[in-house]
């Protein structure tokens, strides 16, 4: 048994498919088949049930999917051990690290602290890298429902919706809700900020395509396909031809937290949420 058998078989877990999975670990798909049947043959047990469309765990699976987990837990907890003399804080974000504010904090922290370089890592994972040892901290819009960690608000950015630039919303300057609910919507549900709940029963969208990265999101409004929804942050840092951003005049904000492990606060964290803070209510 190796350690990039039991990713494999989590991955695989979470995307749904060999080949999400494969675009998630940045591996070919038979290479993440193969992982998956090595830990099958380690353990000499099925913990997959294998079809054309999808996967579905077995129930000795749904047991060994657990102790996976943990395992890979405790793995990315020695890294974050190990990593404690590096001369670098790492800040992990699924979408766009801090929107217009990224080059700025990156500015202020260099003249606070220039022999420790703050350098944004991008990991689209539910912690933005934490959990997997990628980050120190990390940059969330989707509440952590994990007691392992700390979260410190930051502020809150307007919603934007993201429509192809041939669109006849393109043409508005600003949206509603009601009009991007005529279209397929494009959704990231594991990271993404935009859910079905931000409509009135019967008012929301009535097709979603799930997607997993900004590439593929923003890749799919631009051919027209579907249209978004995101975070200000995303429409300052993944300009795209073919894409307009506009913003969405009726959309709740959203919150911008930094998270960090409860048990292990990086060096100079008080600055660092400062910083962000500050940065934010100068807008």
């Amino acid at each position: 048994m190796d350690l990039r058998h039991l990713r494999a078989f989590v991955a695989v877990v979470d995307a749904g498919t060999f080949t999400d999975a494969a675009k998630e670990l940045d591996l070919t798909q038979a290479s993440v088949s193969r992982s998956v049947a090595a830990l099958e043959a380690a353990l000499g047990v099925r913990l997959l049930q294998r079809s054309t469309r999808h996967v579905a765990l077995t129930a000795v699976g749904t047991q060994v999917l657990d102790g996976a987990r943990r395992v890979l837990d405790e793995v990315a907890h020695l890294h974050r051990i190990a990593s404690q003399s590096l001369t670098e804080l790492r800040i992990g974000y699924a979408w766009a690290a801090l929107g217009k504010h990224t080059r700025r904090v990156q500015k202020a922290w260099a003249a606070e602290h220039p022999g420790l370089p703050l350098v944004f890592v991008q990991s689209n994972s539910l912690t933005a890298g934490l959990a997997e040892g990628m980050a120190d901290v990390a940059v969330v819009r989707r509440a952590l429902d994990d007691t392992r960690f700390e979260t410190a608000l930051l502020g809150t950015e307007r919603r934007y919706g993201v429509v192809a630039t041939d669109n006849p919303l393109a043409r508005k300057r600003s949206l509603k809700l009601a009009d991007l609910a005529r279209y397929s919507l494009a959704v990231d549900d594991r990271t993404g900020t935009t859910t079905l709940d931000l409509w009135q029963p019967g008012k929301a969208p009535a097709v979603v395509r799930n997607t997993h990265s900004v590439d593929e999101w923003l890749t799919l409004i631009a051919a027209g396909q579907a249209v978004g929804m995101t975070a200000e942050a995303t429409a300052s840092l993944n300009p795209r031809p073919g894409v307009a951003y506009r913003a969405v005049v009726d959309a709740p904000p959203i919150a911008v937290w930094l998270a960090w492990w409860k048990d292990q606060p990086p060096r100079h964290l008080t600055d660092l949420i400062t910083l962000g803070c500050d940065a934010y209510r100068a807008v």
